[in-house]
């Protein structure tokens, strides 16, 4: 019975690791899948003003396909302690507000597109959150093998590229978002932390620097 259970055990660590690489694979492949969607089955513009402007293109079902995946995925991750399901949590309905409701096509943004962007400045920060806070976190009582510690260098490292992203996006559409000479900043900087965002999760799976 003990080696069935150890079995189990087993199949359910995996299968867990399993689902945080995917969450982390949607994060990375999305800005890029939307791309080439758009170009070779679609055959419109490639770069949107943002990740969340392919709502109105083709791809729609599966930017909020991806999104409600990585939503269903948050609001049954299950973390050291009650902050980790509660950030999950609320990370899982922020998802939700950014694929059901969509940003602004043009002009000037309506009440639908206040709650979509709110809910995606709070989806970043609580990436950011999850790599600088949590997923440093070791098992009170253990010593953290040399793997969880470069591990939580690259959470680190991720967690930073999150914020400076978010910071850059807020300054641009303060300061700078009329200039002619800077296009698309907003789905590049969503695209750099989507890219932060599956490193760490990924990581966090143990695809990169696994434990023995």
């Amino acid at each position: 019975m003990n080696i069935y259970n150890d079995y189990r055990y087993q199949i359910h660590t995996h299968s867990y690791m399993a689902l945080r690489k995917a969450v982390g694979i949607i994060g990375i492949a999305l800005p890029f899948t939307l791309m080439l969607g758009v170009s070779t089955i679609f055959g419109t513009d490639v770069l949107q003003d943002s990740i969340s402007h392919y709502y109105y293109t083709g791809m729609r079902d599966v930017f909020v396909g991806s999104l409600c995946a990585v939503a269903l995925f948050m609001f049954f991750y299950a973390g050291y302690d009650k902050t980790d399901e509660w950030l999950s949590n609320f990370a899982g309905l922020f998802a939700l507000g950014v694929a059901w409701f969509p940003t602004t096509e043009k002009g000037a943004i309506d009440v639908i597109g206040i709650i979509h962007f709110g809910s995606a400045s709070a989806l970043f920060i609580a990436f950011a959150i999850f790599s600088l806070f949590l997923f440093t976190k070791s098992k009170e009582g253990v010593k953290p093998t040399p793997q969880k510690v470069k591990r939580n260098k690259i959470y680190r490292i991720c967690g930073v590229v999150i914020l400076l992203s978010i910071l850059a996006m807020f300054l641009y559409s303060i300061f700078i978002e009329d200039s002619y000479y800077i296009t698309r900043f907003i789905f590049w900087g969503e695209t750099i932390a989507l890219i932060a965002f599956g490193i760490s999760w990924l990581v966090k799976g143990e695809a990169i620097l696994a434990d023995n």
